[in-house]
């Protein structure tokens, strides 16, 4: 196989990545919450090769001398876009939206024994019972998964309750026999390195090992105590996607891949030619 066919068969399978994150976004045009993915390509090994050495060809010239011979692009990077997407109305007590795009909900993933935070900005809340039966409800996200509070515990509510609401400090209120109690606070944490955080499904994001990249935990997650004017209630931002911008990089995306595409098959028919000459 020649250098080129190596060039476009390894742009190929990084090109098929990109269209498959494009689809991953257009995809969740409509999640809750959800983060534009984009992509960036870097090129991989390139050599340069000076096989022009006259000194003539120096004169007023304006790009290096010789051919540059690579292997092709790769995927260099995924990053999020985490712009705060347009709020809906939606009028349900337990559909919260952020007002600052570093802030996130505290979502409990995992089994017993390798619990993990996970965070996402879908505030699409719900109540399920607990394991003590009818007695309590537990706050959760629409998968079930438990949200965490300001002390980094489960939201436990007792049942009994005719009406909940969540005030804009993340407070959480019922109404019992027509008096209103303060049963709970949502936790919202500020992230304040956001490029770190990693997909980790469902539309929740995870922070890598701070080990392995030397950071300190605290300085990048820091707990949001009750103040004013942290979420709206009854309301739900939507995903960050631009199906337009989308739509216009699939197209490019679709014609590289295409050209790479092109550039074997024509290959290919050169190499036949070549191998019909020499017989």
């Amino acid at each position: 196989m020649s250098r080129t066919m190596i060039q476009a068969a390894v742009t190929m399978n990084q090109l098929q990545q990109k269209l498959d994150l494009i689809g991953h976004n257009m995809a969740n045009s409509q999640t809750p919450g959800y983060k534009t993915r984009n992509s960036e390509f870097s090129s991989l090994l390139t050599q340069q090769i000076n096989n022009l050495n006259t000194p003539e060809n120096a004169v007023n010239r304006l790009t290096p001398e010789g051919i540059r011979v690579g292997s092709g692009a790769k995927l260099g990077a995924i990053n999020n876009d985490f712009s705060i997407g347009s709020l809906q109305t939606t009028n349900r007590a337990l559909d919260l939206a952020l007002r600052n795009e570093r802030h996130f909900f505290q979502i409990q993933t995992g089994e017993p024994g390798a619990l993990e935070t996970n965070y996402t900005r879908d505030g699409s809340f719900y109540l399920q019972p607990t394991s003590a039966g009818a007695d309590a409800v537990m706050l959760t996200n629409g998968d079930g998964e438990p949200v965490l509070g300001q002390n980094g515990e489960r939201i436990i509510i007792a049942s009994g309750f005719e009406g909940i609401e969540v005030r804009d400090n993340g407070q959480i209120v019922v109404e019992r026999n027509g008096e209103l109690q303060v049963v709970g606070a949502i936790g919202i944490v500020e992230i304040t390195r956001p490029h770190l955080l990693e997909a980790a499904g469902g539309n929740l994001f995870r922070l890598p090992d701070a080990g392995e990249l030397g950071y300190v935990m605290d300085e990048v997650v820091e707990q949001i105590g009750v103040t004013n004017l942290l979420v709206e209630s009854g309301m739900l931002e939507q995903a960050n996607v631009d199906l337009a911008t989308q739509m216009s990089e699939l197209m490019v995306a679709q014609r590289a891949y295409q050209f790479n595409s092109r550039t074997i098959s024509t290959t290919d028919q050169m190499m036949g030619l070549i191998n019909q000459l020499r017989s």
